[in-house]
């Protein structure tokens, strides 16, 4: 059986850089197959990704070696357009391949600009609402869903087209763990139905039953190869990976026993609701202490929406918030709090990572030359990057760096907005020594 996704030997060198993003790398997906690559952030998943897609070189130029092919077609031979109607991608920032304002809008989009009739159009629409269960949402602005309910609604327009092979780029990482086991069933109905599947993505567990292959990559080359049961944990250990068992809620959530005395930031009666939609919240009255404070919930629960408001980013209908037991208007809070956003683009402005730091530092009133800024990079293993452009980071490395900006702020509060959603075993643990630190300030 002929794979739908071929690399033959492939190596791919970005323009302006001295080094090769991967090398010699061989991979097949064959239909019906799921392949899971993961590794540690940089280590040159989403370039894989790029080359499928023809994105790279198609977008990104630079110099490629080896033979990819899509469908059985090389893709040097077809533009853009024509790999991704048999290929579909589902980025790990899903609102980067969004055309419409609505949710409705959005699926149709790809169906009308194909000619497909109205009623078919209705059908397709029907059948994702049912399988990804995003009905309340139909008739939403983009711009009002969580990051779980855009992933969702992005993967229902990919599946709509009826691509011969997908992609997911970190699929979960904005999803609560019932969507997340939804998707394992989706791939495997995926498979069913002949899909070639390629999945990268750092948290493992979720695919053990679903994926037929695991291809562990380091610095751009194919380190390990096998299936779901090579991920053990010292092979996890040794590449810096999460670990492949299912995570044990009452060990990652450590009860806080301190959370006495006055709170550092409290609601006070807070209402708030979203033009024309019901209230999120109702009469919310709440304190954070000091420590780490988890606040979990399903998506579209209002995670996101309360992060916005902690931060002065929201203002609420009624009711309002104290800061050390006095009252914080937004310019307060924005002054007093730090937030870490789930999509990192959105935070960053400068030309290089150590002149965000920089930026930081002085926006903050503190000292912000280079010697400042580094100690930050190191805490968070960024200072061989200190030059880079943050736009040409990983995904993770992105994240860790808007929460290094979060920590150049000093702020009282820190707020993390899905801060793992990125990131690999070794910064996820690197992350979580900072945060305990902070939390002992």
């Amino acid at each position: 059986m002929e794979p739908l996704i071929s690399l033959d030997h492939v190596t791919y060198r970005y323009p302006f850089t001295g080094r090769d993003a991967v090398t010699d790398i061989s991979i097949d997906v064959k239909p019906g197959e799921a392949v899971l690559v993961t590794g540690v952030s940089g280590c040159g998943k989403t370039t894989l990704i790029r080359l499928i897609n023809g994105l790279a070189p198609g977008y990104y130029g630079g110099k490629v070696t080896g033979s990819i092919r899509v469908a059985g077609i090389p893709n040097a031979s077809r533009t853009l357009p024509e790999i991704a109607a048999d290929c579909g991608t589902l980025f790990q920032d899903p609102e980067n391949q969004f055309f419409a304002l609505n949710v409705e809008d959005e699926l149709a989009f790809a169906e009308e600009w194909r000619g497909t009739p109205r009623e078919g159009i209705r059908r397709k629409i029907e059948d994702a609402v049912k399988r990804f269960g995003i009905g309340r949402v139909l008739s939403s602005s983009i711009h009002e869903l969580s990051e779980g309910e855009k992933q969702k609604v992005g993967l229902s327009s990919i599946t709509m087209t009826d691509p011969k092979a997908l992609i997911f780029d970190e699929p979960t990482a904005n999803l609560d763990p019932e969507s997340t086991e939804a998707l394992a069933s989706e791939i495997i109905r995926l498979k069913k139905e002949g899909k070639a599947i390629l999945v990268v993505d750092h948290r493992l567990y979720w695919l053990a039953g679903a994926v037929d292959r695991v291809i562990v990559m380091e610095d751009g080359r194919m380190a390990e190869e096998g299936d779901f049961s090579i991920l053990t944990p010292e092979l996890c250990r040794r590449y810096g990976l999460r670990s492949a068992a299912v995570p044990d809620v009452r060990e990652t959530l450590p009860r806080n026993e301190e959370a006495s005395g006055r709170p550092v930031l409290a609601a006070d009666a807070v209402t708030f609701a979203y033009k024309g939609k019901p209230p999120v919240f109702d009469d919310a009255t709440f304190g954070i202490h000091p420590g780490i404070t988890a606040v979990i919930g399903h998506n579209g629960a209002g995670k996101t929406t309360l992060a916005r408001l902690l931060t002065g980013l929201a203002k609420p209908v009624k009711g309002g918030f104290l800061l050390g037991g006095k009252r914080a208007d937004a310019k307060t809070l924005l002054a007093s709090v730090s937030i870490v956003l789930q999509n990192a683009d959105h935070q960053l402005h400068m030309k290089t990572v150590l002149g965000e730091v920089m930026s930081s530092l002085a926006a903050a009133g503190r000292p912000a030359e280079r010697e400042d800024a580094l100690p930050l990079l190191s805490l968070f293993h960024l200072e061989s990057l200190a030059e880079r452009h943050p736009q040409s980071l990983s995904g993770g490395q992105k994240q860790r760096l808007v929460i290094a900006l979060a920590f150049a702020k000093d702020p009282d509060v820190i707020i993390l907005d899905e801060p793992t959603s990125g990131l690999d075993g070794v910064n996820m643990r690197r992350i979580a020594r900072a945060l305990e630190s902070m939390a002992k300030e």
